[in-house]
C-alpha cells in the first residue's frame, strides 16, 4: 500500500512539474508577444500616415505606382505580367470610345462629315467596338493590333481624338496606340512605363510603406501612404482613414478644366475637384493636418491651354490670356495655382492657418519629378516635426 501511495505521489509531483514547465513556457510566450506588441507600437509611432486623395482620374494611382518604383523594389515579373490583361483591356476600351464617339459626333456636330469613318474601316470599327464592350477581353493578337492601328489612323478617328474633352478618352491613348505591335507580341512583358500608363480604377483602399531616402530607414522618416478610390461611390470608404493623418496629399488634374466626370457627364471635372478639395479642407479631423496639393498632369495642361481656353471652366471664367507660348502657359498655371490658394485660405478657419500648406507642380508620369517632389514633401514634414518638438 505504501509503495502505491509513494508511486502516486511521484506521479503527482511529475505532473505538477510538467504543469509548471508548461506554465513557464506559456508565460515566456506571452511575455514575448507583449514585447513584440510594445516594439510594434513604438515603431508605429514613428510611421507617418499620408492620405492620397483626389477625384477620379486625377493621377493618384500613378503617383502611388511611382512610389513603389522609386522607394521600394518596384514590380517583379509576376506583377508586371498581371498588368497584361489590364493593358489589353485599356487598348480595346479606348478604341471603342473613339469608334463610338465618332458615330456620336457624326450625328450631332454641324461639320459632321469629318467624323464619318471611311467605308473600308467601318466593319473593322464595328468588330472592335463589340470586343471593347466585352466584360472579358481577348488577348491582343498581331492581327487585332493591326486592325486597331488601321482604325486609329482613320481621319475620322483622329478628328474624334482631337475632341477628346467631349468624350471620356483616356490620357494613355497615344502611348498605347503608338506601341500596339509591342503590346501584341506573344512574349510581351509590360515595362514600368506600360504599368504607369495602365488605367485601373482604384476601388477600396491600398497602402504602401516607404522612406524617401531609400532603404536606410534610420536616416529619414518612414511613411505609410494610403490610396483610395476617387470616384464618388468610393469616397465613403475614406472616412475611417481620416484619423491620425500626418499629411493629406491632394491630387488635382489641372488639365481637366474642359472635361466632364466619368460618372456624371453633366459635371465639369475641375468644379468637382474644387468642391472635393473644399470639403476635405473643412473636415474637423484635419485641423492640424498638413496639406500638400499636387497640381498634376502639367504635361497635358501645357499643351492644351494654348488651344482650349481656360475660361471654358466656370471657376476660371475671369481668366484673361496675356500672350502666347511658354509665357502664356506660365500665366495660366499661376492663375490656377492662385485659385487653389484662395480656396485653401477661404476654407481654413483663422485658428488653423498655421497648418502646413504647400503646392507642387507635378506630372505623375515623370519619375524624376515625382522623386524630387516627394523629397521636398519629406523635408517639409520633417521640419514641421522638429518645429512641433521645439527643436526649430
Amino acid at each position: 500500500m505504501l509503495s502505491i501511495i509513494t508511486q502516486n505521489m511521484g506521479s503527482l509531483c511529475s505532473k505538477q512539474r510538467r504543469y509548471n514547465e508548461a506554465d513557464a513556457e506559456e508565460n515566456a510566450q506571452a511575455a514575448e508577444i507583449e514585447r513584440r506588441i510594445e516594439q510594434e507600437t513604438k515603431a508605429e509611432k514613428h510611421i507617418q500616415k499620408l492620405l492620397l486623395l483626389g477625384a477620379g482620374d486625377s493621377g493618384k494611382s500613378t503617383i502611388f505606382k511611382q512610389i513603389k518604383l522609386l522607394f521600394q523594389s518596384g514590380f517583379d515579373e509576376a506583377e508586371l505580367k498581371s498588368y497584361i490583361p489590364v493593358i489589353h483591356a485599356n487598348v480595346y476600351q479606348t478604341i471603342k470610345i473613339l469608334h463610338d464617339g465618332s458615330k456620336e459626333l457624326a450625328q450631332n456636330e454641324t461639320d459632321s462629315l469629318k467624323y464619318v469613318i471611311s467605308n473600308e474601316n467601318k466593319d473593322i470599327g464595328k468588330k472592335l467596338s463589340e470586343i471593347g464592350g466585352f466584360l472579358d477581353h481577348p488577348p491582343l493578337t498581331k492581327e487585332l493590333a493591326q486592325e486597331i492601328e488601321t482604325l486609329w489612323r482613320d481621319a475620322a478617328v483622329q478628328e474624334t481624338y482631337a475632341c477628346g474633352n467631349k468624350l471620356q478618352v483616356p490620357d494613355c491613348t497615344p502611348y498605347f496606340m503608338d506601341n500596339l505591335q509591342r503590346l501584341s507580341d506573344p512574349n510581351y512583358i509590360p515595362t514600368k512605363d506600360d504599368v504607369l500608363y495602365a488605367r485601373v480604377r482604384t476601388t477600396g483602399v491600398v497602402e504602401i510603406q516607404f522612406s524617401p531616402v531609400g532603404e536606410n530607414k534610420k536616416s529619414g522618416e518612414v511613411y505609410r501612404l494610403f490610396d483610395v478610390g476617387g470616384q464618388r461611390n468610393e469616397r465613403r470608404k475614406w472616412i475611417h482613414l481620416f484619423e491620425g493623418v500626418t499629411a493629406v496629399i491632394f491630387c488635382a488634374a489641372i488639365s481637366e478644366y474642359d472635361q466632364t466626370l466619368f460618372e456624371d457627364e453633366n459635371k465639369n471635372r475641375m468644379i468637382e475637384t474644387k468642391e472635393l478639395f473644399e470639403w476635405v479642407l473643412k473636415q474637423p479631423c484635419f485641423e492640424k493636418t498638413s496639406f500638400m496639393l499636387f497640381l498634376n498632369k502639367f504635361d497635358i495642361f501645357e499643351k492644351k491651354v494654348l488651344k482650349a481656353p481656360l475660361n471654358a471652366c466656370e471657376w476660371f471664367k475671369d481668366y484673361q490670356p496675356v500672350s502666347a507660348g511658354k509665357q502664356e502657359i506660365e500665366h495660366a498655371y499661376e492663375f490656377v495655382k492662385k485659385k487653389f490658394e484662395e480656396l485653401y485660405f477661404q476654407s481654413t478657419t483663422p485658428d488653423h492657418v498655421d497648418r502646413v500648406f504647400k503646392i507642387y507642380r507635378t506630372t505623375a508620369l515623370d519619375q524624376k519629378l515625382v522623386k524630387k517632389t516627394f523629397k521636398l514633401v519629406d523635408e517639409t514634414l520633417r521640419r514641421r516635426n522638429l518645429f512641433e518638438a521645439g527643436l526649430l
